[in-house]
């Protein structure tokens, strides 16, 4: 028998190096000035910005989930990164804090520098639109763990804000108008079902063409997650805003009530907004019920924001000063806590 190494064994420190070396000037492209130091340290080091009296870190983990078998399917590994960001900084911006600054977790079965280098570059344009710095993560051979060509993704975002604007919708009333940020598809939620449709029940193959969308299976199911931050960066600065919500996993029906106080109930107009086509096809191709579908994808809604009756118009404006377009999907009412959508 030949001397065992390492590598032999499953793992490629040569091929994790190269892969440092490769990523190190990604990240470096998306530093803030409160970062400290360069990249390959044991940690990374960030100072709070400047102006505020009393900062508030805020942090969220999350994945990607198995939007990445679509991904696999594909080849295709450039834009999950920016899934990876959204799901982090979005959740941060909910509660009014700017993202300041993410790490992320990449674990594969076998270490290829091309394919690493490829997904942080995602994870680097996710924290380029975000405007938050990538100061570090971790790269894991776990070739025992993970099929051939397969890997996982999680990330770590941390933002800050001052804590007398601090937003947790503890100040909705009755009264207040729900208002809607379009979604760019599926984002990264619901995949499991959106995949036994598209791949078990309409056998479709990853570059057919998806029925009522005009696109591939590929190009429909990769787009990646919207990212709200500069947009409701701009609106928290001018705009009273009483809570937001990232629509992720629960769909709008759970996730809007994570940020309603008791006594306060959301409804919403079912028309108030046009839903994408994907949404449609997965609906009738996999005969999912209504609420299902609003339980389990976002419907074309990525982002709520519940404002005073008396903001809904400056809302609308500084939006679309940004490029983003706003609907009007509802209304907060007392009652039990949750949300009820009408026609």
């Amino acid at each position: 028998m030949e001397p065992l190494t390492y590598r032999r064994a499953g793992v490629d420190i040569e091929a994790g190096d190269e892969a440092v070396r490769r990523i190190a000037p990604l990240a470096r492209s998306t530093f803030r000035p409160e970062v400290i130091g360069e990249i390959g340290g044991f940690a990374g080091f960030v100072r709070v910005p400047s102006g505020f009296q009393e900062p508030v870190l805020v942090s969220s983990t999350d994945g990607v989930g198995t939007k990445l078998k679509v991904a696999f399917l594909a080849d295709r590994h450039d834009t999950v990164g920016i899934d990876l960001v959204a799901m982090g900084v979005n959740d941060v911006l909910v509660h009014g804090a700017e993202p300041l600054y993410f790490l992320d977790y990449l674990a594969l079965g076998r270490l290829e520098p091309a394919r690493v280098e490829t997904l942080v570059a995602g994870v680097a344009e996710g924290c380029r639109r975000a405007g938050c710095a990538l100061v570090g993560g971790e790269t894991a051979e776990l070739s025992d763990l993970y099929a051939e060509g397969e890997y996982d993704l999680a990330g770590f975002a941390v933002g800050v804000v001052e804590r007398a604007r601090l937003i947790d919708g503890s100040r909705v009333r009755p009264g207040d108008v729900v208002l809607g940020l379009p979604s760019s598809g599926l984002h990264s939620n619901g995949y499991t079902l959106a995949r036994r449709i598209v791949f078990d029940v309409l056998k479709l193959t990853i570059d057919a063409t998806l029925p009522g969308t005009g696109r591939t299976v590929a190009d429909e199911l990769l787009e990646p997650t919207r990212i709200y931050a500069k947009p409701i960066l701009a609106l928290l600065r001018r705009v009273d805003v009483h809570a937001m919500a990232h629509v992720t996993g629960g769909g709008i029906t759970g996730n809007l009530p994570r940020v309603l106080p008791p006594g306060c109930r959301a409804v919403l107009q079912r028309r108030a907004w046009t839903v994408p086509p994907v949404f449609e096809t997965l609906r009738q191709a996999g005969r999912v019920a209504e609420a299902e579908m609003f339980r389990t994808f976002n419907m074309g809604i990525g982002y709520l924001i519940v404002v005073p009756p008396g903001e809904v118009e400056a809302t609308r404006a500084l939006a679309l000063e940004g490029g983003e377009a706003v609907a009007r999907i509802g209304e907060i009412v007392a009652g039990e806590r949750g949300v009820e959508l009408v026609p």
